[in-house]
């Protein structure tokens, strides 16, 4: 009976012992413990790789795309290939002052489908296209100009020239107004204020307004920059005339004559020198003619000695015969009808005048010392 509970009991001693071990939780974790794989990283560097190739092979495609086979023809590079918008607008300014005037056009307009063009390029072309004729190009360019620069003087004052050409006086004078107002706050290199007087008292001579002719005229010679035009007094003379102050009209005969003969001094040519001298005898005429409607026949005869004296140095006999005939008028012991002044009418615009020829000079020097 002994033997049988202890042969139990050792049973029963092993089976509690077997279940803790089987039912131990510590089991459980260690399956579930997260552990680092090296194929799984390996598979991301693989799809990196990929993509790689895959962008690099599509840029290289897209380069040899855009790059266009090289050509083996000659090309010859001339100089118009070489210059740059500046070289251009310089080129053409040269030949626009030779009196080149196609191609400074051409040129100019390389300059200006470059688009680097600044707004003297299409003042010059503007000028080139005035010269030529081409009227309607010329108010483009300078409309052009005055859109990208709207307090341009120059422009102002070549598109004045233009509008003068046209006779289209009012726009004229509206141009002259602004360049005057435009040089005033901002002075431009090109462009003087005794010019602009000058410019604008020709409008006002042509337009009737004798009284802002002789003011404009008035400004001009009073300016202290620049050289005197002996075209001012003339026309300032013409002013006087209209509103019948002839003495003053003869005074400044008188001034444009003694500038011109010191221009003739130093002309350069003989063709400047010419018509100069020839300016000089019509002044003479002028003068003499109002010397006689003011009665002072001596002074007329003096005036139309000089101009005869002037006519024979030009070799211009056509002039000589008429003057000798007046002179012979004024020498008979009856006193001759009064001679009125011709009304100034508008003209071109006036263009600087060529000087005069050597005998033309001794002429003009002498008449000017006997009046004085």
């Amino acid at each position: 009976m002994k033997k049988t509970s202890v042969k139990k009991s050792a049973n029963k001693k092993n089976r509690v012992t077997v279940r803790p071990v089987a039912s131990k939780p510590t089991v459980k974790q260690n399956k579930s413990k997260p552990c680092f794989n090296p194929w799984s990283l390996s598979i991301y560097v693989y799809w990196f790789i990929i993509l790689f190739f895959i962008a690099a092979t599509f840029y290289i495609l897209g380069r040899a795309h855009n790059i266009q086979p090289a050509t083996t023809t000659n090309v010859e590079i001339t100089e118009e290939a070489l210059l740059q918008s500046g070289d251009y607008y310089d080129s053409g300014k040269t030949k626009l002052l030779a009196g080149e005037l196609d191609a400074a056009i051409v040129d100019l307009t390389a300059a200006i489908d470059s688009g680097a063009a600044s707004v003297d390029t299409y003042i010059l072309r503007g000028e080139a296209y005035m010269q030529s004729g081409n009227y309607r190009s010329s108010m483009a360019d300078f409309n052009a100009a005055l859109a990208k620069d709207p307090a341009n003087a120059v422009a102002y004052y070549d598109r004045s020239l233009l509008n003068t050409r046209l006779e289209d006086y009012g726009d004229a004078m509206n141009d002259i107004n602004n360049a005057l107002a435009a040089n005033t706050s901002n002075p431009s290199p090109v462009l003087q204020m005794r010019d602009l007087y000058a410019k604008r008292g020709q409008l006002n001579l042509w337009m009737k307004n004798w009284q802002g002719a002789v003011a404009d005229y008035t400004n001009s010679l009073a300016r202290p920059e620049g050289t005197v035009n002996p075209t001012v007094y003339a026309e300032r003379a013409e002013a006087y005339t209209a509103l019948g102050n002839y003495g003053e009209a003869i005074n400044d005969y008188a001034s444009a004559i003694r500038v011109i003969s010191e221009q003739i001094q130093g002309a350069p040519s003989m063709d400047e020198r010419e018509s100069l001298s020839s300016r000089a005898m019509s002044y003479f005429e002028k003068s003499a003619a109002l010397n006689l409607n003011l009665g002072n026949i001596d002074a007329a005869r003096t005036d139309l000695e000089s101009a005869y004296t002037i006519g024979v140095a030009l070799n211009d006999s056509e002039t000589v015969t008429r003057l000798q005939g007046l002179i012979t008028e004024l020498n008979q012991p009856t006193e001759p009808a009064p001679v009125a002044p011709v009304e100034p009418t508008p003209e071109p615009v006036a263009q600087p005048e060529p000087a005069q020829a050597p005998v033309a000079e001794v002429a003009v020097t002498e008449t000017v010392t006997e009046n004085n």
